[in-house]
This record gives structure tokens, C-alpha cells and sequence, in this order.
């Protein structure tokens, strides 16, 4: 009987809400500018079909190396992220500005982990938590790193694996000044890349905040409120991560939507008998995308992680490094392919093709100064 007054209730709502639509659709021509502009901050610029058809079909990568940049990246930035104690509301906005950048920008034309430290720093930037370039230079130095535990297992998962633990050692991220020089220098660049390629266009709303509103407005489908929430928030979080792009090609009320459907469909939830979802201005076309979509993200990010630790393996220095994959891997496994992307990159540094990676000149000259620094200390003692 509850079930039935809820959604008789939804309907009405539902035709209150069309009727009012109408109502206003009628006198748009008498509204102001500034009332036009009132709900933007709501809703994100939207990718079109011919910028996902040419990333797909005109890159130079592979598709299934295009995945693995953009999965290892997206993975990265979260754990930056959660290292540097940034809400996870910055965190996704930084993966949100870091998947329209790739959408524009090539992905070979920087160093991955360059690219994601500087979208963290310019979304920290512009929020009520700003971090400072050392900041960044120490965390990632350490996710970097062969003592980092990221895209590394904790823990053996036989007695024959072949990928032993990390070990904890303090010197495998330690940051000389000169390191950290040469990161700031890169940081400061990618983040000028970044606002040039979006027009410095750095608005994010994430669906977040709607989809507890939202749950709210259900009355959380006579469930446990923390259980529904936090199975709502982790599909959205896990969408970043999707290969689909999903924010960027649907707005915030659709995503939220689907992860409130997904999470009632995983804890049992008995949701509204009707069309609900339309309340909230979302068709059955798109919801259907999205929640498949968002499902699809589990098995699709474990065969991303294997591909990535595959890469990894394939490297003569792969254990000697961290988990994270780099411009050097993909090189790599371009060779093992036979195929070259050219001898040179949009960063001006020496391209994917060639065989040693570019040579920082500063970086370079400070090792020489304290290598020399060693040598008379040597001969004075």
C-alpha cells in the first residue's frame, strides 16, 4: 500500500512538472539573459560524436593502448588524490578535466603521470584546497616509485608469482632539489596546456551531490540510507574510470539517475512500478546506456590491469620501476608491434618512436655537479 500512495504520489509530481515545463517553455522569449544562465552551473560541456569518432578512429595508439593510458591515468589521479587528502569531490573533477583534455590533446604528447599531477594541482587551485607544487612532487615521486604499492600486489597471490610485494625503501623516493626542479618546470607547462586546450574552461558539476538529492526525494526506496548511498557514490566514482567517457557524454542528472538504479538493482531495492527515472528528465534510452555502462566498468578495469602489469612485464626495467605505466612502456610494446609514432611530439621533446627517452638538461647538469661535488670530497678526506 505504501508502495502504491509513493508512486501515485511520483506521478502527480511528474505531471505537475510537465505542465509546469510547458508553462515556462512559453514564456521563454520574455526572460532575461541572466535567468537563462541561472541553472548552468549544473550541468558540463558535453564531447560530440565527431570528437570521440576522431580520438577512436585518427590516433596514433592503438585502441587497447589508448585504454590502458587512460585507465592507469584515471587511477593515478585518485590515488594522488586520497595521498594529498583531497576531497574526493576534487579528485573527480580532476579526472572529469583530464578526460576532456585527452579528448583534444594527444595522449603521447606528455608524460602521463606529468598530466595527471597537473590537473590535480589545477583543480586543488581552484577549490577551498590548494596544494603545493612540493606537495605533488612528493606524492607522486612516491606512487612512482618501486616501493609504491599502486598497480603492485600487497601481497603475493601464490607461491609462484612471478611479482613479488614491493618493499618499503625510503630512498626509492627520496627528492633531490634538482628532481624536484625539473617536476615543477613539467607541472607548470602541462598545466598551461591544459587551460589552452580547454579554453580555460575548468567548470565541473559533478552528479554527486544530485544523487543523494535524489535518493532523498525517494525516500532512499525504504532502504538502509548509508547502504543505497554509498553503492550510489561508488558507481559514480567508478565511472570516471569508464571507457565510455560517461561524463562526458551525459549530464549529471542522467549519471546520477543510473547509479541510483544500479545501486537499488545490487541491494535488493523494490523501486517505483513507474517510468520514475523521467521525473528527474532522463529517457529510457539513456538510462539503459548508462546503467550497462556503468556495470560494464568492474570486469573491463580488470582486464585494463592486467594489459597494464602485461606492459609492465615486458620491460627490461619494469620491476626496477613503479606500477604506473609510462611513455617508455608504450614505446615498448609499440616495437613488439612493429609500429612507430614518428620522431617527434607536441611537448617538443624526442617523439614515442625514438630509442631513449628526452634528456632533462637541468636535471642533467645537477647530477654532473654533484657527482663532481663527490669527487673532491673524495680527494680532500
Amino acid at each position: 500500500m505504501q508502495l502504491a500512495i509513493s508512486s501515485s504520489f511520483i506521478l502527480r509530481q511528474l505531471l505537475n512538472l510537465l505542465q509546469k515545463q510547458t508553462d515556462d517553455s512559453q514564456s521563454t522569449l520574455r526572460r532575461s539573459p541572466a535567468d537563462k544562465t541561472t541553472m548552468s552551473h549544473m550541468v558540463n560541456p558535453l564531447a560530440t560524436p565527431e570528437q570521440l569518432y576522431q580520438r577512436r578512429s585518427f590516433s596514433a595508439l592503438p585502441t587497447e593502448l589508448q585504454d590502458a593510458i587512460f585507465f592507469s591515468t584515471q587511477c593515478l589521479t585518485q590515488a594522488a588524490g586520497l595521498l594529498l587528502q583531497l576531497p574526493q569531490s576534487v579528485t573527480a573533477q580532476a579526472n572529469v578535466l583530464l578526460a576532456r583534455y585527452w579528448l583534444v590533446e594527444p595522449m603521447i604528447s606528455h608524460e602521463f603521470s606529468d598530466i595527471s599531477a597537473a590537473s590535480v594541482y589545477l583543480t586543488a587551485k581552484l577549490s577551498p584546497y590548494p596544494r603545493s607544487p612540493r606537495d605533488l612532487a612528493l606524492v607522486y615521486n612516491y606512487l612512482l616509485s618501486p616501493s609504491s604499492t599502486f598497480f603492485r600486489p600487497s601481497a603475493p597471490a601464490s607461491d609462484d608469482s612471478s611479482s613479488p610485494p614491493p618493499t618499503n625503501i625510503p630512498n626509492d623516493y627520496y627528492l633531490p632539489e634538482h628532481v624536484y626542479n625539473s617536476f615543477h618546470t613539467r607541472l607548470l607547462r602541462c598545466e598551461s596546456r591544459i587551460l589552452y586546450a580547454l579554453s580555460f574552461d575548468t567548470h565541473v558539476s559533478l552528479p554527486h551531490p544530485l544523487a543523494i538529492t535524489y535518493l532523498q526525494a525517494l525516500d532512499f526506496l525504504n532502504t538502509s540510507k548509508s547502504t543505497i548511498s554509498k553503492r550510489t557514490l561508488a558507481y559514480l566514482n567508478t565511472a570516471l574510470l569508464s571507457p565510455q567517457m560517461l561524463y562526458l557524454t551525459s549530464q549529471p542528472n542522467a549519471l546520477a539517475v543510473a547509479a541510483i538504479y544500479n545501486a537499488a538493482k545490487d541491494v535488493g531495492a523494490k523501486m517505483p512500478e513507474c517510468e520514475w527515472w523521467e521525473v528527474f528528465d532522463v529517457d529510457r534510452e539513456e538510462l539503459g546506456f548508462l546503467v550497462v555502462g556503468m556495470r560494464s566498468v568492474d570486469g573491463w578495469g580488470r582486464k585494463m590491469r592486467e594489459d597494464v602489469e602485461r606492459m609492465k612485464a615486458g620491460t627490461e626495467s619494469g620491476n626496477k620501476r613503479g606500477g604506473m605505466i609510462t611513455r617508455r612502456d608504450i614505446e615498448g610494446e609499440l616495437r613488439r608491434r612493429g609500429l612507430s609514432l614518428g620522431n617527434g611530439d607536441a611537448g617538443g621533446n624526442t617523439g614515442v618512436g625514438s630509442e631513449e627517452p628526452p634528456v632533462d638538461m637541468e636535471a642533467e647538469m645537477a647530477r654532473r655537479m654533484d657527482e663532481k661535488m663527490a669527487e673532491i670530497e673524495g680527494s680532500a678526506s
